[in-house]
């Protein structure tokens, strides 16, 4: 997850939401990782250009096939239904996040968005996760 939060401050940086996310495959019994990514949404003028989007493409990528059942999703704020979505499409086997989004996160809409062989574990580095959000809000608001 610190890896993930590295991403975050990079998008943070960028004038980018502050969400990253980072793939360790742990395939073999060795893990790596495979892919790191932070939201570039403004940068690409693109509305599915999420982390977990991002880190999705690169570890399919790296690893060269569309499943990434022993792979694990860190991501520092609870995917949205869309990123949730692509998750169970590509079959990961397991989402750690940092963050709830009691407003836009996937569990609002139903756990059901993650494939159902999926392992969901949040609060992960709830606090640091949280913070940097919400300081890049603050920071929006006070430039108004």
């Amino acid at each position: 997850m610190r890896q993930a939060i590295a991403e975050a401050e990079k998008a943070f940086l960028r004038k980018e939401i502050p969400i990253g996310a980072v793939i360790v495959s742990e395939s073999n019994g060795a893990r790596r990782v495979i892919a790191r990514a932070h939201n570039l949404t403004e940068t690409l003028g693109d509305p599915t250009a999420h982390a977990e989007m991002q880190a999705i493409t690169s570890a399919t990528g790296t690893l060269g096939g569309k499943y990434l059942p022993d792979c694990t999703l860190y991501v520092t704020v609870e995917p949205c239904p869309m990123c949730a979505a692509a998750c169970y499409w590509a079959r990961i086997g397991r989402v750690v996040w940092g963050a709830d989004d009691p407003k836009r996160g996937f569990s609002r809409f139903g756990a059901d968005l993650l494939h159902p062989k999926t392992l969901a574990v949040k609060g992960v580095c709830e606090t640091e996760c949280s913070e940097i959000v919400t300081r890049f809000f603050q920071k929006i608001r006070n430039a108004r």
